[in-house]
């Protein structure tokens, strides 16, 4: 069935934050249910956020997203949809990178390692969700759960290190693992997915396509099917009869235009079908300074069983006739946050592993200090958030009485170039600051821990500290910083910053709340709030 087929009928539905819509309004980040709208299009990307490498599947009437999330903890998240367009965080596969040291900052970094593109699936046969992936080029690691949402547990430890893994069970409850750059091979696992049994190459890639990788693997209608990325511009599928092959090869896109001005080649990501049998692919697109957003078109088969992208005018939609699929109401993923529950919600994440004998919530997020450097990037218990695109304005409300003499606090643009507005105490007085030039190297090494650019007298036992961030993809996009006494009134503090739009970091500009000690531990922070909004 083509889109054109798909019914037109004007459905009632809840904005949850995700997906901005053609024809209706703009979901309240206030509202924790989303706002209610009428609604018969969606546009792309469907989120636009850095969720990369994705994978969609369903389960019954529900689908689910994981992604990428290199050196950030909890990793590889899970979101929830009743509807593809609209999304909600509900948890993470991988709850610790307890994968080493570098993963703590202890002694060691993991920038722009960790969860690389993986892969989740449903084991129907036990009613079971299981996530596969490699850590470090060395390892895999298997996680499970009877709920996505959670708790999630190690399931196993895998001596061989599945290279971009795409998992499938099979019809017979059987696990199939896809994987491999440029030579593609399949691993199958023992019943109780604990070992490998088998393992074959099934594929080369010819050299006049160059690297194949990326892997999904699906069996539709009895053939198999590995989905296979080009970087960063192209997609491939293999068919088979048998998951060993012999694989012949299709070119489903290449070099075709993108629904995000300036952004890239739809690529990688996935294919999902719906319960009424409509098929769609989720791709992520380039769009740095941001990082790699989620684009959604749907997908008709030829009459010989081969995937076809449904383009608009020869090119990836904007927008598309909305699935016909029943609403459901999910919870933005932008809006207010307190820090009144016991946990963090699931849209945030640690830059690397936190100290948890460090941080608290219940009544605010109180940061302790939990390491004293004088580099950020070294600095343990940085909380992160996915910036929204296209812009997005964080502001964070911040208690600093609890400061101590060469601690660091404040909320920052994260990335391999990074910058901050927040507070600096030296003898026995905290001001407010306004700092930039924290840089890494292509080894992700700091070769600059920041250079103050301005400064502003603190008055006030509460400070309200804000950014506001330009993430179109491009060069020459800024955030500019400024800060408030009353939460109402905000003036601006140091130049505006220029954001890093390489794509080599892979992962795009996050805001970071941090604090961090110069001196000696002992010094703590509490905020407040935290909210993240759009124009």
């Amino acid at each position: 069935m083509s889109w054109l087929d798909i019914p037109k009928s004007r459905r009632r539905l809840f904005i949850g934050g995700a997906g901005l819509v053609a024809g209706a309004a703009a979901a309240s980040a206030l509202n924790p249910f989303g706002a209610e709208a009428q609604q018969s299009t969606y546009a792309n990307p469907v989120v636009w956020q850095d969720f990369a490498d994705v994978e969609v599947i369903r389960v019954g009437d529900v689908f689910y997203m994981t992604a990428s999330t290199m050196h950030y903890s909890p990793g590889a998240p899970v979101l929830r949809s009743w509807d593809l367009v609209n999304w909600e965080f509900i948890g993470h596969s991988v709850p610790t990178l307890d994968f080493g040291a570098k993963y703590d900052l202890n002694g060691a970094r993991g920038y722009v390692r960790g969860i690389w593109a993986s892969s989740i699936a449903h084991r129907a046969g036990e009613n079971r969700f299981y996530w596969l992936g490699q850590i470090d080029f060395a390892r895999s690691y298997m996680y499970t759960a009877a709920n996505a949402a959670g708790p999630w547990t190690r399931h196993a430890e895998l001596p061989r290190a599945y290279y971009d893994a795409g998992m499938l069970v099979d019809s017979d409850n059987t696990i199939y693992v896809a994987y491999g750059n440029t030579q593609i091979s399949v691993a199958q696992l023992s019943a109780d997915g604990r070992t490998e049994v088998r393992n074959q190459q099934v594929f080369s890639t010819p050299a006049n396509i160059g690297t194949l990788e990326g892997a999904r693997f699906y069996k539709i209608n009895g053939n198999y099917y590995i989905f296979l990325t080009r970087p960063a511009n192209g997609q491939y599928i293999l068919k088979s009869s048998s998951p060993w092959g012999p694989y012949t090869l299709r070119q489903v896109l290449l070099d075709m235009r993108g629904p995000i001005s300036g952004g890239g080649v739809p690529h990688q990501g996935g294919l999902v079908s719906t319960p009424g049998g409509a098929w769609y692919y989720m791709a992520f697109v380039d769009a740095y300074p941001g990082g790699r957003m989620p684009a959604l078109a749907p997908i008709t088969w030829t009459s010989d069983g081969w995937p076809q992208v449904t383009t608009v005018n020869g090119a990836w939609g904007q927008t598309y006739p909305f699935p016909n699929l029943t609403p459901h109401p999910v919870a933005p993923l932008i809006g207010t946050e307190t820090f009144t529950a016991a946990a963090l919600a699931p849209k945030w994440e640690w830059n690397h592993d936190p100290d948890n004998t460090k941080w608290s919530t219940g009544n605010g997020l109180r940061l302790q200090t939990a390491t004293v450097t004088p580099d950020l990037y070294w600095a343990r218990n940085t909380l992160t958030h996915r910036i929204q695109g296209p812009t997005s304005t964080a502001t964070v409300e911040i208690d600093p009485s609890s400061m101590a003499n060469g601690d660091r606090a404040g909320l920052a643009m994260l990335r391999d170039a990074s910058a901050w507005i927040g507070l600096r105490r030296d003898n026995g007085v905290t001001r407010i600051s306004m700092t930039d030039g924290l840089t890494m190297d292509s080894s992700w090494n700091t070769t600059g821990t920041g250079t103050e650019r301005a400064t502003a007298e603190l008055c006030g036992a509460t400070v309200w500290l804000r950014v506001a961030a330009d993430i179109r993809p491009g060069s020459g996009r800024q955030a500019v910083f400024s800060y408030s006494t009353d939460g109402s009134s905000f003036t601006q503090l140091g130049p505006a910053f220029t954001l890093n739009n390489n794509w080599t970091f892979f992962m795009g500009y996050r805001f970071a709340v941090f604090n961090h000690a110069t001196t000696a531990l002992g010094g703590a922070v509490t905020v407040k709030r935290f909210t993240v909004g759009t124009p």
